[in-house]
């Protein structure tokens, strides 16, 4: 599916709208419109190794069971230290989780120090090194199903959508290099150990990258509830990429113009939105079921 486009849906007044002074081109933001489909982060993902500052920005560490679980267990981080409570320390060492190292006895006020305020760290923080940068390319080799994102920046959405993508066999999420919230802390813990097994890319354009899975075989879908198609009535065939925008604002104007075509998902009644990782969910579920 190289390069091809399908003659554009039908636009509604909305998609007419002149944008005003003050924003960036973008999508219209009626209903559905963000929930299905985000945005993005520093290129440099580096984060310091050093001692731990507890600042909000600090990206060296991860916190609550299952994020850490996955990350002690994935080859590629590199760790520095471990804060345990005595009570989580039991709790890790029943779930068999080998330690690289020997764990801190910490209490719990301790472990809140190093991270942003009020996060529900669960007796856990590890201190460990980024993960590796992945190309689009490299990212996607052989995924079936791709997520990319359109200006989503809230961590608790992405952390969602990792998790449902690691669910439901998408191997591989796109975000843009700025404005995305930072792979660790808040998004770590709601990915729920998925931030280990999806690769995610960060692209500095992100309808040049839609471009370029197109030449890769991609079928690229934007999600948008005003869109003319309904996501089951589509045929899916072949690898696939679900584009997601932003709360409100949903999907760009460069970006819908780059999709092969929008979709939107089915609605019993007048509310026709899905908050954005809850609509993914149901995208990577309607792609999942039709495998073969």
């Amino acid at each position: 599916m190289s390069k091809r486009k399908q003659s554009a849906p039908a636009r509604s007044s909305a998609d007419r709208r002149p944008p005003r002074r003050d924003e960036k081109p973008r999508g219209p933001s009626g209903p559905g419109s963000g929930p299905m489909s985000g945005k993005s982060r520093p290129k440099d993902r580096r984060a310091s190794t050093g001692p731990a500052s507890g600042k909000p920005g600090d990206e060296s560490w991860l916190f609550g069971f299952h994020a850490v679980e996955a990350a002690l267990a994935n080859p590629e981080r590199r760790h520095q230290r471990l804060l345990l409570t005595r009570n989580a320390m039991e709790e890790l060492k029943r779930s068999g989780v080998p330690l690289p190292f020997a764990p801190e006895d910490t209490a719990p006020e301790d472990i809140a120090s190093h991270l942003p305020p009020g996060a529900v760290h669960q007796g856990v923080a590890l201190q460990t090194s980024p993960l590796p940068d992945h190309s689009l390319e490299d990212a996607c080799k052989d995924a079936r199903v791709v997520v990319m994102l359109d200006q989503v920046t809230d961590p608790h959405n992405v952390g969602a959508i990792l998790r449902s993508a690691a669910v439901f066999g998408a191997t591989a999420l796109v975000m843009t290099e700025r404005n995305s919230p930072p792979l660790a802390g808040t998004l770590a813990k709601s990915a729920s150990g998925a931030l280990e097994l999806v690769r995610v890319a960060k692209v500095t354009n992100l309808s040049r990258s839609i471009e370029e899975l197109k030449d890769l075989g991609f079928q690229v879908i934007g999600l948008d509830g005003d869109a003319p198609h309904s996501l089951p009535d589509l045929a899916l065939d072949g690898p696939v990429a679900f584009v997601m925008g932003a709360e409100g604002d949903g999907l760009r104007r460069l970006t819908r113009e780059h999709c092969d075509l929008l979709a939107k998902l089915p609605a019993a009644g007048a509310m026709r939105s899905l908050n954005v990782s809850n609509a993914a969910a149901v995208a990577l579920y309607e792609a999942f079921r039709r495998r073969p």
